[in-house]
């Protein structure tokens, strides 16, 4: 039954509960929802950036740092949305709320944005290792630590009550 905030996953989950095979699957989404979300999201976030990154370097040729930035920018833009709206459903009423979710989201974004250039210069200039390889590995540390920033500190709806 479709409630008012379902979102266009869950209603999909929600079409596949009649099927009694699936009702291990169902019940581990229900369980863990949150972070099975993060993770779908995560690794669409950790697409559009690796993406952007390797349009940019790879075929618009701009210094990989550069590139690395404007890849940064477009896959926060989209993390905010998706972390906002699906995985931790976070509702802000005023734009006061909002403009600190906001501004905390970048800011905890900006510092795994720290994380993800020590990374790739550490991994490229210092180590000559391949810059795709070291995008990879870079994005799955930035995915766990924005994954407890977010939980802890932006969309924690304890700290908010």
């Amino acid at each position: 039954m479709k409630k008012s905030n379902d979102n266009f996953i869950d209603l999909f989950v929600n079409l596949f509960r009649r099927f009694k095979i699936l009702k291990p699957l169902i019940s581990i989404y229900d369980k863990y929802k949150e972070g099975i979300l993060y993770l779908f999201f995560g690794a669409l976030t950790t697409l559009v950036n690796i993406i952007s990154y390797t349009i940019l370097a790879k075929l618009i040729h701009i210094d990989y740092l550069v590139s690395n930035v404007i890849a940064w920018i477009l896959s926060v833009l989209f993390a905010y949305v998706t972390n906002k709206k699906y995985v931790f459903e976070s509702k802000t009423t005023t734009k006061k709320e909002l403009l600190k979710e906001i501004s905390s989201f970048f800011v905890a974004r900006i510092l795994s944005l720290l994380l993800d250039m020590v990374v790739m210069y550490i991994g490229i200039s210092l180590l000559h290792i391949n810059d795709i390889v070291i995008k990879i590995l870079s994005n799955v540390l930035v995915i766990i630590a924005n994954y407890f920033m977010s939980k802890l500190f932006i969309f924690n709806k304890e700290k908010k009550n």
